[in-house]
């Protein structure tokens, strides 16, 4: 018989868990989310460097396009390269910018391509990010140092005419006054790739070229290009015969600068400038994260370019634009030196625009290298996830002296 008739119901109603279960349980709970802050930490470490490495390939690949277009267009002066119209040594081209402008002026169209070389950034050279070495060789004009370009990044200038020339139908005016007759979908060929009021313009033919500063204008009715101030004066009406009894084109004349500068964000960035009549720069930022860019220049074997000697398409050299015009006496000398110019190298170092988690390499050879240069972490770790692109790009203009 039961003592205690309550004693059944008591010890259920004290059923539960004692301290210890509980203790136990709060541990196991606590190692389980250890786990999951684990495993989240690591997710989110790999999604920052995925995401780095992606911007930072995605930027590689719109700089290189971008440089590859331009560079390759180097040289283009219509129907005939710039090459065969200097070794004719008949005067062309002939340049209507201003007299007796320097070799590194923005409208010396005598030079198609030309470099600056970021000091202490030549092949087997050593640099730091973030601290590299101030200057460039040769000297930068004002209208590029105007420009604010970060050190220890190479600098190049490119000139040409654009690709899409379109047919002149009339040559009206006095000579330094001339107008050229374009339809209206003539000028609006012109005015691509953002350019709505160009300056600089060109006419050629198969035997000649004229650059001069203008400007025009399109309408249903067709459209007209402008000579304005032109120095030497130009002669347009008796050096060419509109269309169709000619094959006089005119053409919007670039001069274009490539270099890096800091962005909007305020990091490093790819930047490019289009040169006015007035020999400024018109400038646009292109791509994000661009730390530097390095180039090398090709040139033909061929010494001095001449109508005896043209040049044969071999490439023998490559060289700094510091190395490519050391030494030299005059710009006559320097302008055919870059005219032997026919293919360019290039390299560019990019980071992420956000903080990657990575850690500085672990040794030199981890280091990025861009042709030959080898950069090395900056003094207190960014973070960033950085990587290095490179291409070889053919001037086609001047391939095998055509």
């Amino acid at each position: 018989m039961n003592a205690n008739p309550n004693s059944l119901s008591m010890r259920t109603r004290m059923q539960g868990l004692s301290l210890i279960e509980l203790m136990v349980a709060l541990l196991i709970a606590a190692f389980l989310m250890l786990g999951l802050v684990q495993i989240f930490s690591a997710s989110s470490a790999a999604s920052r460097l995925s995401e780095g490495m992606a911007r930072t390939q995605e930027g590689g690949r719109f700089a290189i396009d971008f440089l590859q277009r331009d560079i390759r267009m180097a040289g283009h002066f219509g129907c005939v390269n710039d090459q065969a119209h200097w070794v004719k040594e008949r005067g062309d081209l002939s340049l209507h910018l201003g007299a007796g402008l320097a070799a590194t002026h923005p409208l010396n169209f005598a030079f198609s391509v030309q470099g600056f070389e970021a000091t202490g950034t030549a092949p087997g050279a050593t640099t730091q990010i973030g601290a590299p070495a101030a200057g460039w060789s040769p000297a930068l004009p004002a209208q590029i140092t105007a420009l604010n370009p970060l050190p220890g990044s190479d600098i190049i200038v490119l000139r040409f005419l654009a690709p899409n020339g379109v047919p002149v139908t009339g040559i009206t005016g006095a000579s330094g006054a001339e107008q050229m007759q374009i339809s209206a979908q003539g000028w609006a060929n012109l005015t691509q790739d953002g350019v709505a009021t160009p300056t600089l313009f060109a006419l050629a033919d198969c035997s000649q070229v004229d650059v001069f500063p203008g400007n025009g204008a399109g309408g249903g009715g067709g459209g007209a290009i402008n000579v304005v101030g032109s120095n030497p004066v130009t002669d347009l009406t008796s050096r060419y015969t509109a269309q169709p009894a000619g094959q006089t084109m005119a053409y919007r004349a670039e001069s274009i600068v490539y270099y890096v500068a800091r962005g909007a964000s305020g990091a490093p960035a790819l930047w490019r400038g289009r040169a006015n009549a007035a020999g400024n720069y018109n400038v646009e930022e292109l791509v994000e994260g661009v730390e530097s860019l390095q180039f090398l220049y090709g040139q033909d074997t061929v010494a001095n370019l001449s109508a005896t000697t043209p040049p044969v398409g071999n490439i023998t050299q490559q060289n700094t634009a510091a190395v490519l015009v050391n030494g030299l006496p005059n710009i006559d000398a320097e302008a055919n030196a870059w005219r032997r110019v026919g293919l360019v190298q290039v390299g560019v170092l990019l980071a992420s625009p956000n903080r990657a988690g990575t850690q500085p390499p672990a040794t030199d050879q981890a280091n990025p290298h861009v042709l030959g240069v080898e950069f090395q972490p900056a003094a207190v770790n960014d973070g960033q996830y950085r990587a290095s692109y490179e291409a070889t790009v053919a001037l086609r203009n001047r391939l095998f002296g055509n």
